[in-house]
């Protein structure tokens, strides 16, 4: 398959990048909605060691821009406050967005300090609230809950609302879900792979010692459900009904992989599989799913393949 067969959405205007602009941080909101964070060089310093967006580093506070795409109409937003750790941006209800670092600390006391920003619709932190500790994933729903994965530091590290690997926030830092009861994990995980949204449903990929698992959470309905993951690795995940469709990267080169599998005697199975060529090379955190479409990042262009 080449790039003629996917939907392009948006890709960084050429006179932004010659003017020093950079996209880093991007998320698909709950209404489809493609969100880039851009931020001038001037502001960044870039890993020797690292290609591609995620190399870029925020070096001390400073202002950037929010840029939503919707239905093809671009909207730009100054945005304030941004912080040398940010590494993650979620889309919040009423037209808030979120900016989280990875990792989470205690202060003098003990106490967790706060690792994610809460913004207005006019570009102004308004909230500050910590979601944990070494987060590897952060996703939205609908109903304006925060989706959060975590790493094994965080797992292991002392913060009592990453210990379980993955969980559900306000926007008031509270969780409101965790994987407990009911909502028990096969195993416990190591680390976030994916996430992707179908409705009301979280969808959240997963690594343990035990292999790789998709967990299928229902906040409404108070269950999950856990599979094997078809795939030894992947970094992507978009799901409708009883299709879905994985993505595996090939990291630094323009080219990835995609899986379609249907859900079988209640297992997923690879029915298909193609290779994709993109326009730019790929890095990590370059695929997320929204109901059934899933957005693929190629360096600074943005395109979108149906389950």
């Amino acid at each position: 398959m080449t790039p003629g067969a996917l939907r392009f959405v948006w890709s960084l205007p050429s006179e932004d990048a010659l003017a020093g602009w950079r996209a880093l941080w991007w998320t698909v909101g709950p209404n489809r909605e493609l969100a880039v964070v851009l931020v001038h060089e001037r502001s960044l310093t870039r890993s020797p060691y690292t290609r591609g967006w995620v190399g870029w580093h925020v070096t001390a506070p400073c202002d950037g821009v929010l840029v939503v795409i919707s239905d093809g109409v671009e909207h730009r937003t100054p945005v304030t406050g941004l912080t040398a750790h940010t590494g993650h941006l979620a889309l919040l209800s009423w037209s808030r967005f979120l900016l989280a670092s990875s990792r989470a600390h205690r202060d003098r006391t003990g106490r967790w300090e706060s690792n994610a920003t809460v913004y207005s619709r006019g570009g102004y932190p308004v909230d500050h609230l910590c979601i944990g500790d070494d987060i590897d994933y952060v996703l939205t729903d609908r109903d304006g809950g925060i989706w959060t994965s975590h790493g094994d530091e965080g797992i292991h590290g002392g913060h009592p609302a990453s210990s379980e690997g993955l969980a559900r926030w306000d926007t008031d830092g509270t969780r409101t879900w965790g994987p407990l009861g009911r909502q028990r994990l096969p195993v416990l995980p190591l680390g976030g792979i994916a996430g992707a949204t179908e409705g009301d449903v979280a969808w959240l990929g997963w690594f343990s010692h035990e292999g790789s698992f998709l967990s299928r959470v229902d906040p409404s309905a108070g269950g999950t459900t856990s599979y094997r993951h078809p795939l030894r690795d992947s970094d992507g995940i978009a799901v409708r009904g009883t299709r879905m469709v994985l993505s595996h990267e090939f990291r630094n080169r323009p080219g990835i992989e995609l899986n379609r599998a249907e859900l079988v005697d209640g297992a997923w199975v690879i029915t298909s599989r193609e290779r994709l060529l993109l326009p730019e090379p790929v890095t990590r955190r370059c695929v997320q799913g929204r109901d059934g479409v899933l957005w693929i990042r190629g360096g600074d262009t943005w395109m979108q393949c149906e389950v």
